[in-house]
């Protein structure tokens, strides 16, 4: 046996394919699939056999030894798993039919197990359209395990590879007939292929079966659907050989890709979302929400109307369980994360309800919600989230009041703009009262967030904010103040940045000192005279001139350019000193004037971006229109298509059935028309045997009384001897012999008469003698009365030269005449009948 074995391996794989014993068949299905799995590509020398040759798989997947078949079936899958497009598309035709009829229903769970997983990796390396063709009419088969297991087999294909990537419409038409099947287990399974589809499609799929079920069966189906709505929306598990080459091309995450992903983000949130959002229990809502955040957390979120979301995220901060709360809070915050700046739109929906929440003392249930917040600010704005957070620190509620103000401190320390004085002052004052707080918190709180305000816009800018706190306070915020981190950009420091030239001019007086004082004189009489005519409420200036009048009039003369554009005079110092007060002076009214206008500005555009944003989704909504109208359109054409169809065939189906009734309709009167022919015809057959018979008693009777007459020349006696000589029996026994073959000729000949329809009775079947048997020679020349009748006259001539009787010459001759009158009634009859038969048939 060894010896045979190494013979055997020896062997080619495709002779050890084929092999008669099926140890070898076994062993050949082995090696092969070890052989592929080592291969370097799909390219290998190892396959081309088989491609060549791809019956051999039809042999492997349907061999007649359970064992080799487990084998082989496995050595495919191997063949398909690390080969390419190629390995599929030629072999597919010669192995599905198999994997259906004897790998899907084998006993075995590995065969089975191989053959679903081969059918699954034909759909992958190419596409799942010819495997849904070729396993439709395995529906059909006439065992039921066959059809239970190519259900099964769909249900898997759908559940792996969803109904995006296999179109769902061919095997939805079909549904109905598995629903209708005898078997239980076929059944059972086109409830879990129902199941399936209810899953990718929901409600879509019911126009499709739906009325071809029971309404037993609509139940049911129900009630499993009911079980599975509440479950987040499917993901295709498996994907196309061309979908992974896609995806391996796509840009990382981040990138495009994510925002390619992202476009089918309102595709994927389930169907049922709402409905289980507004559900009684808060486990159904819990885990609606845990399916929302499994969708929303991704990289990046593309811009889409996202406003139902968020107003039922807005709900759920009020839900009375704080695990639906929390839950809810993460999905704000990935996203907010994931719109980035697209969130801006729907902050005032949400902020304001998670603030509210913040009275939650549970570390974490505050921690989501904080979270959630800063995701909002990121999102945002400082401006934006301000005026709702300045609201909140006036809150009853001290827990509140602690979120709140946290909040703010984190968005001050990460925001990159600088707020404006009006925010600033808005922010201290708030602070300022945190600080009055019978909390050490809140007091803290407060003196952080003038501490984080004074890094970010300067000691000297927060000083008139924080006149009237007592030294303690200013202590704390100083404290606060050193150890804050910002991120914000110190717009405010440039308007400091012209006091400190102030503080310059000691080395500047050297320059300048000497051009003043050579024009001094002159200089400072024009101004004088200049300083007395305005009037006096400018006194100060002067008074403070002499010291000052040569260090100010310098950076006046450095900052000069801009004025000589106005047009004033180079030599008016003098005036440009008076007027440098109310120019200082204006600055902080227009300074001041800018914030109403920054907010009215921000309010215009925050009203503009909601009309945008109703823009946007009404036009979303006419184009979901459209389509929809397109797609219902479509669905009417073609619905109209199928009844022209329908009504076509019905039209044709009726016609064809009252062609078949008319047929039905003369066979029947034509059977009818014989049968009362063919009873007729009985009727006129009896009605002729009697004629006969009562002619041939009146022939019969007629020649027996002239035979007792005496003498015929002595002929009685010769003819008598010679009868008996002849016949051997007396005259009396010749006679009644010649009459009873008489009868039993003409009643033959009558019956074949009507059933050839022949008119030739008399000529061709009677006897040429009917004259008694006295005569010898005429008994011995009619012979057995079969030959053709010879005419009256020749007959009357050949008795006469025999020597016969004038009464047998009589009696033959009326003999003739009552045949003939009895062969013409007969054709008569029969023509009659043949007139009335014709009649009928037209």
């Amino acid at each position: 046996m060894a010896e045979q074995e190494e013979d055997f391996s020896s062997l080619p794989l495709p002779d050890r394919f084929q092999h008669k014993i099926w140890k070898v068949r076994k062993a050949a299905y082995e090696d092969a699939a070890k052989q592929f799995e080592i291969t370097p590509d799909e390219h290998d020398p190892v396959f081309r056999p088989f491609l060549n040759d791809p019956g051999l798989w039809k042999g492997a997947v349907a061999d007649s030894n359970v064992a080799a078949q487990q084998d082989g079936i496995a050595a495919l899958c191997a063949f398909l798993k690390f080969g390419g497009r190629e390995h599929c598309t030629r072999t597919r035709s010669h192995t599905l039919t198999s994997l259906v009829e004897k790998g899907l229903s084998s006993t075995r769970a590995a065969t089975k197990a191989s053959a679903l997983e081969a059918l699954l990796l034909y759909v992958e390396l190419d596409v799942a359209a010819p495997v849904i063709e070729e396993l439709l009419p395995a529906l059909s088969h006439k065992q039921p395990k066959i059809v239970a297991a190519t259900v099964a087999a769909l249900t898997a294909i759908y559940h792996n590879y969803g109904c995006k990537t296999v179109d769902p419409k061919p095997v939805l038409k079909v549904l109905p007939k598995p629903f209708g099947h005898a078997d239980k287990n076929v059944r059972a399974e086109a409830t879990n292929l129902a199941v399936e589809f209810y899953r990718w499609l929901r409600e879509a799929m019911k126009p499709m079966f739906w009325g071809d079920l029971k309404p037993t069966q609509q139940t049911d189906m129900e009630a499993q659907f009911e079980k599975i709505k509440g479950e987040p929306a499917p993901k295709q598990e498996r994907f196309l050989r061309s979908q992974q080459a896609a995806m391996s091309r796509a840009p990382p995450p981040g990138e495009g890709g994510a925002e390619e992903e992202d476009e089918m983000f309102l595709s994927k949130v389930p169907a049922n979302f709402h409905e289980q959002l507004a559900s009684s229990k808060w486990k159904e809502r819990k885990e609606a929400l845990e399916a929302l955040y499994t969708c929303l957390n991704v990289p990046r979120i593309k811009d889409a109307d996202f406003g139902l979301i968020v107003h039922g995220l807005a709900k759920c901060m009020k839900d009375a369980n704080i695990a639906v709360v929390t839950q809810a809070a993460q999905c704000v915050e990935v996203l907010a994360q994931g719109l980035r700046k697209g969130f801006t739109k729907y902050r005032s929906v949400i902020q304001s309800p998670i603030m509210e929440r913040l009275k939650e003392k549970k570390a974490s249930v505050s921690d989501a919600l904080g979270a959630a917040l800063d995701q909002v600010f990121a999102a945002t704005s400082l401006t934006e989230c301000l005026e709702e957070t300045i609201e909140f620190l006036k809150h009853k509620n001290p827990q509140v009041k602690e979120g709140t103000v946290k909040f703010l401190i984190r968005s001050l320390r990460t925001t990159r703009e600088a707020p404006s004085k009006a925010e600033v002052g808005q922010i201290s004052e708030a602070a300022k009262k945190l600080l009055a707080e019978s909390s050490e918190v809140l007091r803290s709180s407060g003196a952080e967030v003038l501490g984080t305000i004074m890094k970010i816009m300067g000691e000297r800018a927060m000083g008139p904010h924080l006149e009237g706190l007592d030294d303690i306070r200013k202590t704390k915020i100083k404290e606060f103040f050193e150890t804050a981190e910002v991120k914000a950009k110190d717009k405010p420091k440039p308007p400091p940045a012209p006091v400190a030239p102030k503080a310059a001019p000691a080395a500047a007086p050297k320059k300048m000192v000497k051009k003043p004082t050579a024009r001094s004189a002159a200089g400072l009489k024009k101004p004088a005279g200049l300083g007395l005519k305005p009037p006096g409420k400018k006194v100060a200036p002067p008074l403070a001139s002499p010291k000052r009048a040569i260090p100010s009039p310098v950076p006046v003369e450095e900052e000069a350019p801009p004025p000589p554009r106005a047009g004033l005079g180079r030599g008016l110092a003098g005036r440009s000193l008076a007027k440098a007060p109310a120019t200082n002076a204006a600055p902080p009214v227009s300074s001041m004037s800018p914030p109403p206008n920054a907010g009215l500005t921000a309010l215009e555009k925050a009203e503009l971006e909601e009309l945008r944003l109703d823009k946007d989704r009404l036009l979303r909504q006419a184009d979901e229109l459209r389509q929809e109208r397109s797609r219902l359109n479509s669905e009417i054409q073609e619905l109209k298509n199928q009844n022209a169809q329908l009504i076509e065939d019905h039209t044709r189906d009726v016609l064809s059935i009252k062609a078949k009734e008319t047929q039905l309709v003369r066979s029947r009167a034509d059977a009818e028309t014989a049968e009362a022919m063919c009873a007729q015809l009985r009727r006129e057959q009896n009605r002729l045997k009697h004629a006969l018979s009562a002619a041939e008693r009146a022939s019969n009777h007629s020649p027996s009384r002239e035979l007792p007459s005496p003498g015929r020349d002595g002929a009685h006696g010769e003819a008598g001897t010679y009868r008996d000589s002849m016949y051997g029996a007396p005259l009396d026994g010749g006679r009644q012999d010649y009459r009873s073959r008489a009868r039993m000729s003409m009643t033959s000949s009558i019956g074949e008469e009507f059933q050839n329809g022949t008119g030739a009775y008399g000529r061709n079947m009677l006897s040429p003698d009917l004259e008694p048997a006295s005569n010898g020679r005429s008994s011995a020349a009619s012979g057995s009365g079969r030959a053709s009748p010879a005419p009256p006259s020749y007959t009357s001539e050949r008795m006469s030269r025999t020597g016969g009787t004038a009464s047998g010459n009589g009696t033959g001759v009326e003999s003739w005449k009552r045949a003939a009158e009895v062969t013409s009634a007969l054709k008569a009859k029969i023509e009659l009948m043949k007139a009335r038969q014709n009649i009928s048939k037209h």
